[in-house]
């Protein structure tokens, strides 16, 4: 409840990203290991989310994914995030964002990335691999990260590199 509380918060006056969250926590309630008896319950809501969210709107945010708290999603739309992703709290994804792993020789995902607190995602950025992006980082619109990125920078360009 709490997560869905700062996910409002964040997306205050952006009813897509905030239809997108609350619905995307509910779903991800249903579905927690712990409540395993609740996923038959959950099973419909989770095939209307899957319908909605993915097929009608465009973004790809599986219920499992873990996400910190206050995501705030501008604009909602070609965003795809692997299910094995790690997002903390109070980080800013844009349109046409890709968070995801690489294929393996035999076909198998990856690792993918780890994002940290307080990240600003600027539109058609690319995160890719077994990466660690860091806390209070700024990633410019465009831009392809392939490698980790420290804390308290500015990151852009195609591979990410950092500018302040």
């Amino acid at each position: 409840m709490k997560n869905i509380l700062m996910d409002y918060s964040a997306n205050k006056g952006n009813i897509k990203g905030t239809f997108i969250l609350s619905f995307f926590r509910t779903v991800q309630l249903f579905s927690m290991k712990k409540f395993s008896f609740l996923w038959w319950l959950g099973l419909p809501l989770a095939i209307v989310y899957r319908v909605i969210v993915d097929y009608v709107m465009s973004v790809e945010l599986k219920p499992n994914t873990k996400i910190g708290a206050g995501l705030r999603l501008e604009h909602g739309f070609a965003l795809v995030v692997n299910k094995n992703a790690v997002i903390g709290s109070n980080v800013l994804l844009r349109h046409s964002t890709t968070i995801g792993c690489k294929r393996l020789a035999d076909g198998s995902e990856g690792p993918s990335p780890v994002i940290g607190d307080n990240v600003d995602v600027g539109a058609h950025v690319a995160i890719i691999g077994d990466i660690t992006v860091g806390n209070n980082v700024k990633i410019g619109a465009g831009t392809v990260v392939i490698n980790d990125i420290p804390d308290d920078v500015t990151v852009v360009g195609n591979p990410a590199r950092i500018i302040g």
